[in-house]
């Protein structure tokens, strides 16, 4: 027996509820951006993935039009930082709705550092970073999907194993699941895939 839920029943604050319920877990997109006026903003999105390997570009989605959308339509740059268990209490906190001309990174307690590649300061606390330019942004809905051509990926040193790449129990990755739940660092199985 299963419950059917139809779109067109349910008020889209109710069906949204539905689908970030039961699409889980989702990694988080803590994209920092600055304003033209120079303003830092640092915020969470749980609609995050990759677009795209040759090139390389990542996507997240903005429901709604908000700060870090317009600054990145501004200034046709973003970082996407790692949020991490040890940053989840200032990955909460930088999910308020601030006015426009607060620096965020203050607001939350966070430490910035220029980035390598685009303008936007990272998390200095984040393990790893993705540095992009904005490829494009189509609107779907009342939400926004923005895609991003990496310029660069940065990641601590104490992060990496052997062969170079992030090891996933350092980073410790935090999830959005539904309601006020989040994901903590799971444990990990390895499988090759078949041939």
């Amino acid at each position: 027996m299963r419950t059917v839920y139809d779109p067109a029943d349910l008020s889209p604050g109710r069906f949204y509820r539905l689908l970030t319920a039961t699409i889980v877990p989702r990694p988080i997109a803590w994209v920092s951006t600055v304003s033209a006026d120079g303003v830092a903003n640092v915020a969470p999105y749980s609609f995050f993935t990759v677009a795209s390997t040759a090139p390389p570009v990542v996507q997240f989605t903005s429901v709604g039009r908000k700060d870090s959308l317009r600054n990145i339509e501004e200034s046709g740059e973003f970082v996407v930082n790692i949020a991490t268990v040890p940053l989840i209490d200032q990955v909460n906190a930088s999910s308020a709705s601030f006015p426009r001309e607060i620096d965020e990174f203050a607001e939350v307690g966070l430490r910035a550092e220029p980035s390598e590649r685009v303008r936007p300061p990272r998390v200095a606390d984040s393990p790893a970073s993705i540095e992009c330019t904005l490829r494009r942004v189509i609107e779907v809905g009342d939400s926004f999907v923005v895609m991003g051509d990496v310029v660069a990926v940065t990641v601590r040193s104490e992060v990496l194993a052997e062969d170079g790449l992030p090891d996933f129990a350092a980073l410790a990755p935090l999830s959005r699941l539904g309601r006020t739940e989040w994901g903590l660092t799971p444990p990990v199985r390895l499988l090759d895939r078949p041939s």
